[in-house]
């Protein structure tokens, strides 16, 4: 019985292509869930900063570090605090991932290993006495009435140090005040000198600069501090810079200044760590009264040693991609380079080989049945079987193939292989005739 003409034809190739891309798929996949078991977690959107007294610089420089990371969709929650030193407690037992810290700062704590992120600017020791005193240095100090800020402050913290140093030792007479109150009770005859360690762009600092009851202490030893203590450096205020209409200062005033820092808790995410460095970068960049445009932030002058997120930041700027992306697709794009790895190292590779296994699947459905009909032609041919026999053989054969499900492209293999059955027919129709 000769078969129909018609000819199976797979109407949905995806189902085989399925079959043999599947399993590659797949490999594809477990390779990728292996790699994201080595991808850090996500920023946080929340994070949690020590700064100081709300009236003092460090909280203002802060407010302006929150408003940058708002735009990049991260919330920076601004704590105050009496100053540096309770800011490092705060860092210690991880309540706070940053905060500014005035250098110099002693902290006997070793552990966790807390990191700096660069210094970020200047800010002087100031004090402010009465004008009917006159105190040519620090050792005059002796018995008089001193605002040296809160305990928990480093302001506290770094005059008591040089007070000591040049033999002023507390005799009841060291006021806990800083800030807006020491600058009151300096006003109102309370205290005979109040000392602030802040920035010189703080208001406070202004208003005391221009008030002609107060005069501001010139340390006619800034070189001397600055050779003693490292973490000190020998800055000037230049005659007139306050206000120039009225010389505000009348000369030139010498003064030490630590620097405040930039710190944080080991474990803070790194790209946070980026965007803080942009963030200040963008606030100290100008500079000021004591710094030059575009000296701030810098990776000396630290506190603690340097991250080595920030260490790059310094080196070679922002990571590429948050220059040209959103912060949260630069963050995304980052974290998942990792998966690059699988992706090279199977998907290329199986890119190249499972087409030609996909053409030798198809092909392999039509290619088996040449051995049936090679069979039976040489059967035919060495006289094992009749010609009725081949001939059954030979249309069992045709109807078989009928039913063979090959993709549109693939049906010209159908079409030839019945084409040779077609022609061992003939042979054997032309050669039943020679015997």
């Amino acid at each position: 019985m000769r078969g129909t003409n018609s000819v199976a034809i797979e109407r949905n190739p995806f189902r085989q292509q399925l079959k043999v891309y599947g399993p590659a798929a797949l490999l594809v996949v477990a390779a990728f869930a292996l790699a994201y078991q080595f991808i850090q977690p996500a920023p946080p959107s929340h994070v949690v900063m020590a700064t100081g007294a709300i009236d003092g610089a460090y909280h203002a420089f802060a407010q302006r570090y929150a408003a940058y990371l708002a735009r990049e969709g991260i919330t920076l929650e601004l704590r105050p605090t009496a100053g540096s030193v309770e800011n490092l407690k705060l860092l210690r037992t991880g309540q706070v991932s940053l905060a500014l810290v005035q250098g110099g700062i002693q902290d006997e704590v070793q552990e966790p290993a807390l990191v700096s992120l660069g210094s970020v600017y200047y800010e002087p020791l100031w004090l402010f006495l009465r004008r009917q005193h006159s105190y040519p240095l620090l050792r005059d100090l002796v018995g008089r009435r001193i605002a040296v800020g809160p305990e928990g402050s480093g302001t506290r913290a770094l005059v008591g140090r040089l007070l000591r140093d040049n033999g002023v030792e507390d005799a009841g007479n060291w006021q806990a005040l800083g800030g807006q109150s020491a600058a009151d009770a300096l006003l109102a005859g309370e205290v005979d000198g109040a000392f602030f360690v802040t920035s010189a762009q703080n208001p406070l600092i202004g208003r005391l600069l221009k008030h002609p009851d107060l005069m501001l202490f010139d340390f006619a030893r800034a070189a001397a501090y600055g050779r003693r203590y490292r973490f000190l450096n020998h800055v000037e205020l230049p005659e007139g810079v306050v206000d120039l209409a009225a010389n505000v200062p009348a000369r030139t005033v010498r003064l030490v200044a630590p620097t405040a820092n930039l710190v944080a808790h080991p474990d803070l995410h790194p790209a946070v760590v980026d965007l803080m460095l942009q963030a200040a970068d963008k606030v100290h960049r100008e500079g000021g009264w004591f710094e030059g445009r575009d000296e701030f932030p810098m990776p000396s002058l630290l506190a603690f040693p340097l991250s080595k997120e920030a260490d790059r930041f310094y080196k070679h700027g922002p990571p590429f991609l948050q220059r040209f992306l959103p912060f949260w697709a630069a963050s995304l794009v980052d974290r998942l380079k990792v998966m690059l790895l699988p992706l090279l190292v199977l998907l290329f590779p199986l890119l190249k080989v499972m087409p030609p296994i996909y053409t030798w699947r198809m092909r392999a459905r039509v290619y088996r049945w040449y051995r049936e009909l090679e069979k039976a032609e040489q059967q035919w041919a060495d006289g094992s079987r009749d010609r009725t026999e081949v001939h059954g053989a030979l249309d069992r054969l045709e109807a078989e193939v009928q039913h063979v499900n090959v993709p549109l492209s693939f049906t010209d293999q159908l079409y030839h292989l019945r084409q040779h059955i077609d022609l061992v027919r003939r042979r054997i129709d032309a050669g039943s005739g020679s015997r």
